[in-house]
């Protein structure tokens, strides 16, 4: 994937988390539930475009967050 896009994607990531209120702490604790391994610092690396996503994290993203993927590629 495009590293400016995957920048957007978790500009998008994190603003979605932020209106719904979940810290970043909360949202690598659901997705590690979910048997996804992303910690804080990587979640963090994720919503600043500093680490890849992988399409098993984008629909752990999509369904945590309750979003549908078109919000979460539209940027």
């Amino acid at each position: 994937m495009d590293a400016l896009y995957e920048k957007k994607i978790g500009n998008k990531i994190r603003s979605i988390r932020e209106k719904r209120k979940i810290t970043q702490e909360e949202l690598s604790a659901k997705l590690q539930v979910r048997g996804c391994d992303i910690t804080r610092s990587a979640l963090a690396k994720i919503e600043v475009g500093q680490r890849h996503i992988y399409p098993d994290e984008i629909r752990h993203f999509k369904e945590i967050l309750n979003v549908e993927y078109d919000e979460l590629f539209n940027v």
